[in-house]
């Protein structure tokens, strides 16, 4: 991590002698000449790094000296910060001294009536004097801290290398995004041994229900073979009821109960609340008595009888119907003993030499089968080997071999000396080692900065990026933008398989994921002594204990019972931290006390803090102190219901995440100080009335995905207006507009010019929901939208008008989704055949719709077509359109050929299906559901039309949507 750090903070020096040195704001004691020698120093320290790292995992004493220049340069990124906001803060000043009384932005000044003008103006220079010959003087000191330092490296033999000037280039090979595997090689013995006795295909008896426990080493694919069979189709026939629960550390009876109960019940069931063991045991009994039940649990450590004994699942089991399973996967076979099933014990060991070969093959040699031939092949055997049959190290050596272009590239790995590590858990990390020191030092750090998070935990893709760019991780030489450096970080360490499990949209865009337990272990292994994940005792009082000989920088808390977080007044090791993250806690706030410990704060996540139903309900204003402050993320608390004025004096503050307060009511009027501001988040805060004036003038901002219309005068000039979206061009990603309707509302959209803004990808439009009377200002509202072209997805809902308005969507030729839903007076729908990217379209509530024919196409009765409409689309959904009666189009042209989903819902009018369906070969799966006359028209085997469908690999033809 100390590589990384040190590359970040070589540039921010560098900036600062550049920048910092103007008269306005140059520090006393020539600050600008240490800053110059710290800087030499450090690029000096810079050439020995990359073999400093290496050394430091087998020898302790090169760790201690990484320790050192890590705690001296974290230091000096804290003084160059202060000295950064200390301009910031004058930049916020003169603005509103040059802005006066028309300030977008308002500050209160406190004045003492017996002071003069000038006593109170003198006081407040000689108070920035002070501050600057402070930070002047701390510059000096960790100056020579770091001359010490630098002097005994060469106490430790250190090789110089080349590093830095990666981040760009590692990245620029072209592929087809992410490596996926799409089959698995060897464990066809285990495979059917599992199979064998989850169906009982012998006849010994072994009891009413078994228990199964599938034990190996972490990374070895015990989840994979579980899967495999869990997904089976004769497992499938033979169970009435199938649960999967990820257990993971801790055993939490209460939390995996639950789990086992929601998976069993149906869409509309109602969740059990309770929290109580005993009644949650019984709701479970209840719904698989009598009945063949599969539960897997998988990933479980606790040795702990007693635990296993209060989840009763062995008497839950014998209320099942005969041959039911547990099914365990553990690494550890004191968990198989536990259970009392070591008779049953499946033990996953290594892939034989030709399985994992096949395995790392099918990742080392994807799109270019031929260099297997060409000396790489052999190589790859060799490197295999080093493998031990671990299926987690062949895919990620696999993975790191096909990002080399050259045979001299493949040799370096396969002859890194990290093989040489012994010890157990080394031996587990060996591959990944190679893997984590082939990354350039910023996506080092982004892949350490995981290890905050617990086993198991799903990242936000977007999310995990804003938390990499509040810790500085991001940065670029160029002027490449941070979120899209972010991207490609991600996107190369999926490639190389540190993350998995991953969840898309229906845009194919990755969206979240996990890290396997093996890299996350790595990870933490690697940050022990930064990361610290910290889970509270049951009983225990509110405050926090850290080990004593720890530097944390970034700790984690879960499990944090209801009331105030409070550190020790007299703890030491919380004036460091950069990241404080609460996970399924209850506090109510933080205490001031508390805040004031943590001053160099960059990251505050507060964001799952509703266990039991308690949540944070004030941020103190003691929060403005955290002058370091980037991101804050305090979603999901619905007791907050403001903000404090405080927040406005983080001007360091990056991202500001509040999705879901539902009872947050307003934001602080002064929002406009926060002139880094680039990420605000206030999706679902259902009660915000409007956005504060003083967000349009921030410069900075790029992410606004939700714009709330002022629905009353009363708060009109408080209130940011569409139209004051015009100058924020720089606006990206996804924005919503909610509330329109008013009547101003079109010119003002006009002055929000939408078209001017082409990094938007998504736009969102919501009306208020009316009455019965059509209004006619809301086409005018769609007239005047118009975004850029490279619009990629358009969400339009509960519009009074027609679709004539929306003339413009013929040019949005980049368009891939389109949701148009519940336009009450539309009765003809919007021509979109001609779009050529068109891949999704979902049409919903459109009541007055009682024909589809070719104005959908997007052209005349009698125009002559050529070439293919809908060409792209690949998914079409309708639904809840009460009084569509017909579906007719011109047969001659060719429509939707690419169409693999189909989905009619809630149509109950609908006659029959065009004749151009059936000649789809695309055509995947077809769902008809609540619409009676098409069920009786295409119902299996007796329905008129039925042998039109019969070829549909995916037939589902139902009353009822349910």
């Amino acid at each position: 991590m100390a590589e990384a750090l040190i590359s970040t903070l070589v540039e921010k020096l560098a900036s600062a002698v550049y920048e910092y040195t103007t008269e306005e704001v140059k520090l006393v004691l020539n600050a600008d000449k240490d800053v110059k020698s710290f800087s030499s120093k450090l690029k000096a320290i810079q050439a020995v790094l990359e073999d400093a790292e290496k050394k430091q995992v087998t020898e302790a004493s090169v760790g201690d000296w990484l320790e050192k220049l890590k705690d001296v340069s974290y230091e000096m990124d804290d003084v160059l910060d202060e000295w950064n906001t200390e301009i910031l803060r004058k930049q916020v000043e003169e603005k509103q001294e040059e802005e006066g009384e028309n300030a977008l932005v308002t500050e209160k000044m406190v004045c003492f009536p017996m002071l003069s003008d000038c006593f109170c103006f003198c006081f407040g220079q000689v108070n920035k004097v002070i501050h600057h010959h402070n930070i002047a003087r701390r510059i000096k000191v960790l100056n020579e801290k770091l001359t010490s330092i630098a002097d005994e490296r060469a106490l430790y033999g250190f090789h110089q290398s080349t590093i830095g000037g990666r981040d760009e280039q590692f990245i620029q090979r072209q592929t087809s995004s992410l490596v996926d595997i799409s089959m698995i090689f060897g464990r066809e013995e285990e495979k059917n041994n599992l199979l064998s006795n989850l169906l009982r295909e012998s006849n010994q008896d072994r009891g009413r229900f078994l228990v199964i426990p599938i034990v190996g080493m972490g990374g070895m694919g015990k989840t994979t073979l579980t899967q495999l069979v869990f997904n089976n189709e004769k497992v499938a026939a033979h169970f009435d009821k199938k649960v999967w629960v990820c257990v993971s550390d801790p055993f939490d009876e209460i939390k995996i109960a639950k789990a086992i109960f929601e998976s069993l019940l149906d869409k509309n069931d109602n969740q059990s609340s309770s929290n109580e063991l005993e009644t949650v045991l019984s709701c479970i009994r209840t719904r698989v008595e009598k009945k063949k039940f599969l539960l897997v649990l998988d990933d479980v450590w606790t040795e702990d009888e007693t635990k296993w004994e209060n989840l009763k699942l062995q008497v839950i089991m014998q209320s099942c119907a005969q041959d039911s399973t547990i099914l365990v996967t553990t690494r550890k076979e004191e968990v198989a003993k536990m259970m009392r099933a070591t008779s049953n014990m499946i033990h996953l060991d290594k892939l034989s030499n030709m399985d994992c070969l096949a395995l790392f093959n099918s990742f080392a040699f994807l799109d270019r089968e031929e260099d297997k031939t060409n000396g790489f092949g052999a190589i790859g055997e060799e490197i295999v080997k080093k493998c031990k049959g671990l299926p987690l190290a062949a895919k990620t050596l696999g993975s790191l071999v096909w990002y080399k272009k050259t045979r001299e590239e493949w040799r370096d790995v396969l002859n890194s000396k990290i093989w040489e590590l012994k010890e157990v858990e080394e031996q587990v990390f060996r591959p990944l080692l190679l893997s984590y020191y082939d990354l350039a030092p910023a996506v080092k750090r982004c892949l350490l900065y995981c290890a905050i998070f617990p086993k198991d935990y799903e990242f936000q893709k977007d999310n995990l990026i804003d938390l990499w760019m509040s810790q500085n991780y991001l940065n670029s030489k160029g002027k490449k933008e941070k979120r899209r450096i972010g991207q490609n970080y991600f996107e190369s360490l999926a490639m190389r398989s540190f993350f998995q499990d991953f969840v898309k949209n229906e845009m194919e865009n990755i969206i979240r994921c996990k890290m396997h337990d093996i890299v996350h272990d790595f990870v933490q292994f690697l940050t022990q002594k930064e990361c610290t994940i910290i889970e509270a005792v049951k009983g225990a009082n509110q405050r926090v204990e850290l080990p004593g000989d720890y530097k944390v920088r970034h700790l984690t808390l879960t499990s944090l019972p209801k009331g105030p977080l409070s550190f020790p007044t007299s703890f030491d090791n919380c004036k460091n931290m950069r990241t404080l993250t609460l996970l399924d806690s209850s506090i109510t706030t933080i205490s001031p006390g508390s805040i004031m410990q943590m001053k160099c704060l960059r990251t505050l996540n507060l964001s799952r803090n509703w266990r039991s139903g308690s949540m944070l309900n004030e941020v103190p204003k003691e929060i403005g102190e955290l002058i370091h402050l980037r991101y804050m993320d305090l979603s999901g608390n619905d007791k907050l219901k403001e903000l404090p004025d405080a927040v406005c004096d983080l001007y360091n503050l990056q991202t500001l995440v509040l999705k879901f307060c539902r009872q947050l009511e307003k934001l602080p009027k002064a929002m406009g100080k926060l002139i880094n501001l680039k990420h605000l988040y206030v999706w679902a805060c259902l009660k915000l009335r409007y956005l504060p004036k003083g967000i349009g003038s921030l410069k900075s901002l790029q992410v606004l995905d939700w714009f709330y219309v002022c629905e009353g005068d009363d708060d009109d000039d408080e209130a940011l207006k569409l139209g004051d979206l015009g100058i924020m061009d720089q606006l990206q990603g996804i924005l919503s507009i909610g509330r329109l309707g008013n009547k101003d509302d079109a010119s003002e959209i006009e002055k929000a010019q939408l078209g001017n803004k082409e990094h938007l990808s998504r736009l969102g439009v919501w009306f208020q929901p009316g009455n019965e009377e059509q209004r006619k200002g809301d086409e005018e509202i769609v007239k005047a939208l118009q975004p850029h072209q490279n619009l990629e997805s358009l969400d339009i809902l509960s519009c009074h008008g027609t679709t004539e308005s929306l003339y413009w969507i013929k040019s949005l030729h980049n368009l891939r989704f389109v949701s148009l839903g519940y336009w009450r007076f539309c009765e003809v729908l919007p021509p979109l055949g001609k779009l050529p990217s068109l891949e999704i379209l979902q049409i919903s509530g459109m009541e007055k719709v009682k024909k589809v024919g070719v104005e959908f196409l997007g052209i005349e009765e009698e125009e002559e077509v050529s070439g293919i409409l809908f060409p792209k689309l690949k998914l079409l959904t309708f639904s809840d359109l009460k009084n569509w009666e017909e579906w007719a189009f011109v047969s001659e042209i060719t429509i939707m050929p690419r169409l693999s989903e189909l989905r009619i819902v809630e149509c109950p009018k609908l006659k029959a299906l065009p004749e151009f369906l059936y000649k789809i070969t695309e055509l995947r799966t077809l769902e008809i559901k609540g619409c009676p006359i098409l069920e009786g028209e295409y119902k299996k085997d007796v329905g008129k039309e039925w042998h039109n469908i019969s070829h549909i690999p995916n037939l589902t033809i139902q009353s009822g949507w349910n």
